[in-house]
């Protein structure tokens, strides 16, 4: 059995996007215990040339295939889809490249299954039309929260499966509890950007290190997305907050993805404004307050009874005010017991539409 997992990228700066990535191998794992996998996002990986829109149109032209030959050696081709990419709202031009992708595939015979992911939004006519077109194209659709699932319906497809996101696949680390404060602060949102008022999440940031060093906290920053020539990256952002005078904090920057899940689950709570920052705490142990910037986060917590999510532009109390008074009933009520069962058992349900498509 060999199955490709497409846009997942296990060699990413962003340790999210690498979690995806080894969450997906374990769920073909699960599915088929002796299958060997492979990646391939934008850029380089297992095809052979660079995945580009440039390279995904010539493939159209006459006696162009390279990828079609090379696709069609695949069993499977698990479409991931960055987890979160399957929408218009990053631009229908990185939606009409993964259509591409998985329309090379389908055309060299090999089924495409959409793994457990955010579907929508799709704000377009022509959003919508690429989103619909794509799912009717899957031999199965997996989403990875009931919202989604809905959204599949309204584009008359229904899904196969209700998963959850793959990280709870990943193996446990095992660590003794050394950190007190774990605070994830995303250089996505630290700078100007179409999510958020930077300057108030800024405040909000730096009001919480303060607000929580005040109550005798221990606080560690640490970086989610490894520093690279990418603005989008956590590590400058640590640097500026460290240097604040009165600010009593430390920061960690992680190696790899087993590093950071190590860190997280040493941590007695995390707090962060990157999903899988979050994702990688509960899949490890360890209690989480997601920041939310979009509708990717609450549906899918929802979903396995973990209702802590804040959102960061929500009016009323400011951010830290409501993300310690969230610590104060987290501390005291949560339990990451029935989480961890629960989303287990969902991982089941998507191993098995995967096992159905190939019989």
């Amino acid at each position: 059995m060999k199955v490709l997992v497409a846009w997942a990228d296990d060699r990413s700066t962003n340790l999210g996007v690498r979690a995806l990535a080894k969450g997906a191998g374990d769920l073909v794992k699960k599915a088929w215990p002796d299958a060997s996998v492979d990646y391939q996002s934008f850029g380089v990986g297992a095809g052979p040339v660079p995945i580009s829109d440039r390279a995904l149109a010539t493939e159209r032209m006459p006696r162009r295939n390279q990828l079609h030959d090379w696709i069609k050696a695949y069993d499977l081709v698990l479409d991931m889809r960055a987890g979160d990419s399957f929408t218009d709202i990053y631009g229908v031009r990185r939606l009409i490249s993964m259509n591409e992708f998985s329309g090379i595939a389908r055309r060299a015979g090999v089924p495409v299954v959409l793994g457990p992911q955010t579907i929508g939004p799709f704000g377009s006519p022509l959003g919508r039309a690429l989103g619909a077109r794509a799912l009717r194209g899957a031999s199965a659709v997996i989403a990875r929260d009931s919202v989604s699932a809905r959204y599949s319906s309204d584009l008359d497809r229904s899904v196969d499966v209700v998963s959850t996101d793959v990280v709870f696949g990943i193996e446990k680390p095992t660590v003794s509890k050394t950190v007190d404060i774990a605070l994830n602060v995303s250089g996505l949102l630290w700078s100007p950007n179409s999510h958020v008022n930077a300057g108030r999440y800024r405040a909000s940031m730096i009001d919480l290190c303060r607000e929580l060093t005040n109550r005798g906290r221990d606080v560690t920053l640490f970086a989610h997305v490894l520093d690279s020539n990418d603005p989008d990256n956590d590590v400058p952002v640590l640097a500026a907050i460290e240097q604040i005078e009165d600010l009593d904090v430390t920061r960690f920057v992680p190696s790899d993805l087993g590093d950071v899940r190590r860190f997280v689950a040493s941590a007695n709570l995390v707090i962060g404004a990157r999903m899988h920052a979050c994702l990688n705490a509960l899949s490890a142990g360890t209690p989480a307050i997601p920041l939310a910037y979009s509708r990717k986060f609450a549906p899918l917590l929802e979903d396995l009874n973990w209702n802590w999510t804040l959102s960061i532009e929500d009016e009323g109390d400011s951010l830290s005010t409501k993300t310690l008074k969230v610590m104060d009933q987290i501390e005291s009520e949560g339990d990451l017991t029935a989480l961890e069962a629960r989303a287990l058992e969902k991982l089941e349900f998507a191993a098995s539409a995967l096992e159905r498509v190939i019989g």
